[in-house]
Parts: C-alpha cells; sequence; structure tokens
C-alpha cells in the first residue's frame, strides 16, 4: 500500500514534469518552425544543410516525445485527483512510441556526431555528405528500432499500464526486457557517440602539430567540440541514468521504489528542456538561424520607418 505522502511526492513530481514538457514542447515548436522557414526559403548555406537538416529531426523527435510525456503527465494527475484508471490499446501504444521516440533522439544524436566525423576527419568522402543520405537515414533508424523494440519486448511484456502512475510505459521489473531496451535505446548509442567524439578530438590534436593559421584555428575549434560534447553527453546520461541506477538498487535489493517509473520520467522531462535549450547554444549554424531571424525582425521596421519619412519629405517637397 502507498502512503500518503508518496503519493504527494508523486503528484508534485508529475506537476513538474508537465510544466517542464510544456515549455520544452514550446522551445522546440518554435525552433522547427523557425528551421522549417528558413530551409523552405533557402535562407540557409549550402555547407550547412545537413546540419540544419540534422538538428531539425531532433528538435522533431523532442517535440512529439514531449507531447507523449505531457499525455502521461495529465493521466498521473489526473488519476492521483480521482482515481480515474486510462488502461487502454491507446495507452499500450503511446507507451511503446515513448520508448521508440528516446531511443531515435539518442539515434540522432549519433546521425550528427556521425557526419561531424565525416566533415572532419573523412573530409574527402563526398558519398557520406549528401543531403539525401541525412533525410533517409533516421527514416531508416526508425523502422529498424520499431521493428527490435516490437520483437523483444512484445514477447516479453515490456509495456504494461502501472496502476500506480497511470499510464503505460516499460515494466522496469522486467529485467531481460529493461537491458535490451537499454542497450538499443541508450547504451549502444551513446558509446558510439563518445567512441566519434574522442576520434575526432584526437584527429584535431594530430593536426594541430603542424604550425599554420588553420590548425590553431582547429586547435580553437576543438575546445569549442569538447565543451558540446560535455553538455550533450551529459544530458544523454541524465536521460536514462535515474532508471539504471533505480533497476540497478531494485536488483540488489529487490525493493521496487514506489515512485520508480515518476522519477524516471522526471529526470527524461529535465533532458527534454536542456537538450532543446543547450542544442541552440552548441550548434553554430542553428545558432545564427536564431540571430540572423532577430536582426530581421529588427532591421525591417527600420527600413520601414526610413522608407516612410522619405515618402513624407517628397510630399512636402512636392507641396
Amino acid at each position: 500500500m502507498i502512503s500518503d505522502q508518496t503519493k504527494i511526492n508523486g503528484f508534485i513530481l508529475s506537476s513538474i514534469s508537465l510544466g517542464f514538457n510544456t515549455f520544452a514542447c514550446l522551445i522546440s515548436c518554435i525552433i522547427s518552425l523557425i528551421i522549417l522557414y528558413h530551409l523552405y526559403y533557402n535562407h540557409v548555406k549550402r555547407e550547412d544543410k545537413i546540419t540544419v537538416v540534422l538538428c531539425s529531426h531532433i528538435y522533431l523527435t523532442l517535440l512529439i516525445n514531449g507531447i507523449i510525456f505531457m499525455s502521461m503527465n495529465i493521466r498521473s494527475i489526473l488519476g492521483d485527483l480521482y482515481n480515474q484508471s486510462f488502461d487502454s490499446s491507446w495507452c499500450i501504444l503511446s507507451g511503446y512510441l515513448s520508448l521508440v521516440l528516446v531511443g531515435m533522439l539518442s539515434w540522432n544524436f549519433l546521425n550528427q556526431a556521425f557526419y561531424r566525423l565525416i566533415r572532419i576527419v573523412y573530409f574527402q568522402n563526398r558519398r557520406f555528405q549528401s543531403l539525401k543520405l541525412y533525410i533517409v537515414l533516421p527514416v531508416i533508424e526508425l523502422i529498424i528500432t520499431t521493428s527490435i523494440f516490437l520483437c523483444v519486448l512484445l514477447p516479453l511484456n515490456g509495456v504494461t499500464y502501472s496502476p500506480n502512475d497511470y499510464f503505460c510505459c516499460a515494466t522496469f521489473t522486467n529485467i531481460p526486457g529493461m537491458l535490451s531496451l537499454s542497450f538499443v535505446a541508450y547504451i549502444c548509442p551513446l558509446c558510439c557517440i563518445l567512441f566519434i567524439y574522442i576520434h575526432i578530438t584526437r584527429f584535431i590534436h594530430h593536426q594541430g602539430n603542424i604550425p599554420t593559421l588553420i590548425i590553431k584555428q582547429r586547435q580553437s575549434r576543438d575546445l569549442l567540440i569538447m565543451r558540446r560534447i560535455l553538455v550533450i553527453v551529459s544530458l544523454l546520461l541524465l536521460l536514462g541514468m535515474p532508471a539504471l541506477i533505480l533497476v540497478t538498487m531494485f536488483i540488489i535489493t529487490g525493493e521496487e521504489n514506489p515512485i520508480l517509473i515518476r522519477i524516471s520520467y522526471f529526470s527524461a522531462s529535465v533532458s527534454q528542456i536542456g537538450l532543446s535549450v543547450a542544442l541552440v547554444f552548441s550548434i553554430p549554424q542553428l545558432k545564427n538561424i536564431i540571430l540572423n531571424l532577430r536582426r530581421t525582425n529588427i532591421v525591417m521596421p527600420f527600413n520601414r520607418t526610413i522608407q516612410g519619412t522619405m515618402q513624407m519629405r517628397t510630399i512636402v517637397g512636392i507641396q
């Protein structure tokens, strides 16, 4: 039996998570629209289009995942207040969809790291620098990830309805299901990301032995890349670390925390809002798009004011 204090703690976690997810969805929606606008009207440089498209994939995933998380938070809050059940086939489907999107988020960051590897280390290979490749690649990964999850988690009954949390999610006490989910959606892409960025950093350091201006610029860019790695990888670690810790504690002690699921989704909500903000500051191409939009909004009213003043002077001169 869950105590009243535990229910209050769960209600607070769900309420805060709802606020975080709402803010993350708002940011992701605004930036996604800005990116689509610039891509549609060709306001993005040709050499920057792949980077911007990869960012759009990440923000689109954050947006859809945030909406699903918001629906889970709302169901938890309504369940806590009115003890209402939301067990349905749509609940199970949304549970699987949230797992697929969490996995896709990691794979989207892996795609971004892979493109940086090709652009910096293997820049002579033009086949892997095609815009069409990075448009189609997430679709292929989505199909593969969905197929793996359905083939592995369905037989293990990996997603079930949680009567204490009032939504459907991965069963944390199902150890085989959690291990397979963690490997596909979390451990495998994260290890690949770390390996790629370490390889890029070593390559840049090796190039730094040649005392040229270009190499010095690459050395300064090395520091910038390391900062980006630190922020993004830390946020990705935060996405799944609490769940892994709590599941490990359950394996050791055999006691399940009654709000384990809400704690895990709370950390995911923090990661969502952190990633949506950090990407703007860590990706120069995306940051320039936002800054250029702001400059355009400032310059256009100024130009209209000048045109209006010139028209008034013309009218006065005529009279």
